[in-house]
């Protein structure tokens, strides 16, 4: 949700290229922008460049996954041309200070926790791309068995290409690119994170495990939302506040 403050936006194409470029952070649990689960608190668009607050439902989130997004939504801005300047500060958190000074060095996530560093970054976000990956596949197995009175035992043979268009299928797709699997017309949808399939005696196993981490993700997020509407308990607590400056060259 994007609330645009008074100041007039002198810049709106590049305005529309920030809220689109911070739109493809994700938190890495729950699997949903940043932009609409409320965790950009404000972005400043001037002249210089752009900056961005973030915020999180607890002052003890994870620090792991706020250094994470917070690295992300950097790497997001600096690929918008014209940007400028980029800064990213997370507020409220009790590792607010030694995050903020990190990206500002540009320490990365070892160099900003040093020994507390007790994960490597690119391993926790392979994890939690392979949890995506499962609920969404879950998701489209389960609607095409409501859909077509299919038994569960012959999923195992469904391909992509028998999966409807839209938006359960995009999210599919998206979620085995980033793990690595084919997303070619052929390609089976029933299968482990590594793009083993799923014999058909394993199937239902498989898609009740699937089930499970679905509806943790989905939990997980409905959770987060109301924590930060009661911390930020104002008018638009899940609402970005813009203002913008810039003015044109």
């Amino acid at each position: 949700m994007i609330a645009v403050a008074a100041s007039p936006a002198q810049s709106p194409e590049l305005e529309a290229d920030i809220t689109a470029a911070l739109a493809t952070v994700v938190d890495p649990e729950l699997d949903q922008p940043i932009t609409e689960l409320g965790f950009v608190r404000s972005v400043l668009i001037d002249d210089d460049g752009v900056t961005v607050h973030l915020r999180l439902p607890t002052s003890f989130c994870a620090p792991n996954f706020a250094y994470l997004m917070a690295s992300d939504a950097g790497d997001a801005l600096r690929r918008v041309p014209g940007v400028g300047t980029v800064t990213v500060l997370l507020d409220d958190h009790h590792d607010s200070d030694k995050i903020n000074a990190g990206l500002a060095a540009n320490a990365g996530y070892v160099g900003t926790f040093g020994n507390e560093a007790d994960q490597d970054l690119d391993e926790l976000r392979r994890t939690f791309q392979r949890k995506a990956h499962t609920a969404a596949m879950e998701r489209c197995v389960m609607a095409l068995l409501r859909s077509t009175g299919k038994t569960i035992e012959q999923m195992p043979g469904l391909t992509l290409w028998h999966l409807p268009g839209g938006p359960q299928k995009d999210a599919l797709l998206r979620r085995r690119t980033d793990i690595g699997l084919g997303i070619r017309p052929e390609d089976l949808v029933l299968v482990d994170d590594d793009g083993v399939p799923v014999p058909p005696d394993a199937a239902p196993m498989r898609l009740r495990f699937a089930k499970a981490v679905r509806i943790s993700v989905e939990g997980n997020a409905h959770f987060c939302r109301g924590l930060l509407t009661t911390r930020y308990d104002d008018d638009e607590p899940l609402a970005t506040r813009i203002t913008n400056t810039r003015r044109t060259r």
